[in-house]
Order: structure tokens, then C-alpha cells, then sequence
């Protein structure tokens, strides 16, 4: 089969009434490559007086992955980044053994109706880097590889597909790409690394002949190279790489390979040992553990 199996994802409140849509982790497979992680929020038309802010909160093992078709955000860290993320561009954030991070409206969308659409992916880091420095990287969109191919506009998010590499530097394999596809044509996806899912954002999508309808994600075959064909404008992302090695704990906004680590982040959150945001007093408390 080329489908290996479909991932139908779940929403999830996150506050304010802003609802995403998740993926992974998915009772059916931990992670895809390193992504151990998959949220898609909006579109969605933001009011004014809407509150989306996400206050203060750690991470330790992993990096997010930030990725937007409309909208900004303000992304501050412990490391005293300050970075406006804007569509198109990837903000890559190491947590390695520990960041504290918040993503904020911009002030001049403050007060003012906008509409909002992205996805946020979390990659797990490989046992020999869970603790390493953490660490902000910022990849405008002018930076990231584009190129053309047999009707597709198609964006080489990380990683290196159709003879393009993304300057974005990552601890092992990983693929994102953000493709457009027009209607009637098809494309091939040759050379897929081990582990890899497509994700329809907009459009009417076939995967070698089987419809793939929305707030699907497909997990597939890579074995033999797979062709993806609309059937109306569509955009879709490939996501992928070398599997984990290993399997994941996670607990909260913690991913690591050990249980105990876990445990000592959240002692660590509670007791306020993460280093602090530059200018913010505000911070989100640990969820109340599970009975």
C-alpha cells in the first residue's frame, strides 16, 4: 500500500479560544522521522479583542519548528531573543537541556481584526543532543530554496529534496517541504527519506490514485517513489526523516528519552530554575499532574 495508514487529528483548546488541530503524537505512531509533534492552527479570522497570547513557558529536549501562511507572531526566549516570525519564513528554537520561550501578538495587530493560519512541529532531538546548548535560529523567507516542478511551486522547508538544501541545520535527517500544486497536475516524490507523511493544507489531493481529504495526515510507504496529484488548487507539506532513535517520554512542553528528566523539568518549572524571558513577568504553571 502507499498509504500506510491515516492519521485524523484530534482539536485542542489551547486558550482564548484558540483551536488547533493535532497529529502527532498520534496513538498510531509516535513521530514521523524526528517530528514527534504536529499541530495546524486556522485559518481563522482573529478578532480584535481576541487573546492568543502564549505566556511564558519551558522546553527541554527538543526544537520547535515554527511555520506561517498568515499572520505574525512575536517570539521571545530566555536567551534573549527577540524575533517577529512572519509566513514563510522557518524559526527553528533548540531547547536542548532547558528554554523558556512566549509567542505574543505584535503590537501593531494588537486591537486590530487579522486572520492567523500555521502549523507548529516539534522535533524530538537524538539521544546525544536532548541536552545540548539551546539555542534560536531565524531563516527568512527569502532564504529557503524555491523551485518549480511539473506544475508545483514547491518550498524546501529543512532538508534537501529536487536538488535543493535548506541552509536550516538540523541534529539528524529531517525533510519539510511546503508544496502548491495546480489542478490536473501530478508530482513524484522520489527519493523519500525512511519515515515520511503528507499533510493537505487546502485542496483536493490523491495520493497514487487514493483520495487524501483533509485533516488527513497520510503515512507512507517510502519504499518506491509516490505521486501526489490535485484535483483543485492545493497545497500540501511533506514531513519526514531517519526514525527516532528510540522511544520518547512526554510529559507537558517536555520531550526526552528518560522519565526521570521529565520529572526533574517539571521540579525545575515549579520552582522557577529556568532562566527567565527578558521582560516578561508572566509565566504558564505546570499542569496538575494526572490522578
Amino acid at each position: 500500500m502507499t498509504i500506510s495508514n491515516l492519521l485524523k487529528g484530534h482539536e485542542k483548546d489551547l486558550g482564548g479560544g484558540f483551536v488547533v488541530r493535532r497529529y502527532l503524537p498520534s496513538a498510531v505512531k509516535q513521530a514521523v522521522g524526528p517530528f514527534i509533534f504536529f499541530d495546524h492552527f486556522g485559518p481563522v479570522d482573529v478578532p480584535a479583542d481576541a487573546d492568543h497570547d502564549v505566556r511564558p513557558h519551558p522546553h527541554i529536549g527538543l526544537a520547535t519548528v515554527t511555520y506561517l501562511f498568515e499572520g505574525a507572531m512575536d517570539h521571545r526566549d530566555s536567551l534573549g531573543t527577540f524575533q517577529r516570525i512572519e509566513p514563510g519564513a522557518i524559526n527553528w528554537m533548540t531547547a536542548g537541556r532547558g528554554i523558556v520561550h512566549s509567542e505574543r501578538t505584535p503590537k501593531d495587530l494588537v486591537g486590530v481584526p487579522h486572520r492567523t493560519h500555521g502549523l507548529q512541529l516539534w522535533a524530538a532531538l537524538p539521544v546525544a543532543h536532548e541536552e545540548t546548548e539551546p539555542g534560536f535560529c531565524h531563516t527568512p523567507s527569502s532564504a529557503i530554496p524555491e523551485l518549480t516542478v511539473d506544475g508545483a511551486d514547491i518550498r524546501v522547508l529543512i532538508g534537501s529534496a529536487f536538488g535543493q538544501t535548506s541552509p536550516v541545520q538540523t541534529y539528524s535527517q529531517t525533510l519539510y517541504l511546503d508544496i502548491a500544486l495546480k489542478p490536473g497536475h501530478e508530482l513524484a516524490l522520489n527519493g523519500l527519506p525512511a519515515e515520511a507523511a503528507i499533510y493537505p493544507i487546502s485542496g483536493q489531493l490523491e495520493v497514487d490514485g487514493a483520495a487524501l481529504e483533509l485533516h488527513n495526515m497520510a503515512l507512507l510507504n517510502t519504499a518506491d517513489t509516490r505521486r501526489v496529484k490535485a484535483n483543485t488548487e492545493a497545497r500540501f507539506v511533506v514531513i519526514g526523516g531517519e526514525p527516532l532513535d528510540g522511544h520518547r517520554f512526554m510529559s507537558w512542553n517536555f520531550v526526552s528519552s528518560s522519565k526521570e528528566r521529565i520529572v526533574q523539568a517539571g521540579e525545575d518549572w515549579e520552582a522557577q530554575r529556568f532562566p527567565k524571558v527578558p521582560g516578561e513577568t508572566e509565566w504558564i504553571p505546570l499542569p496538575a499532574r494526572k490522578t
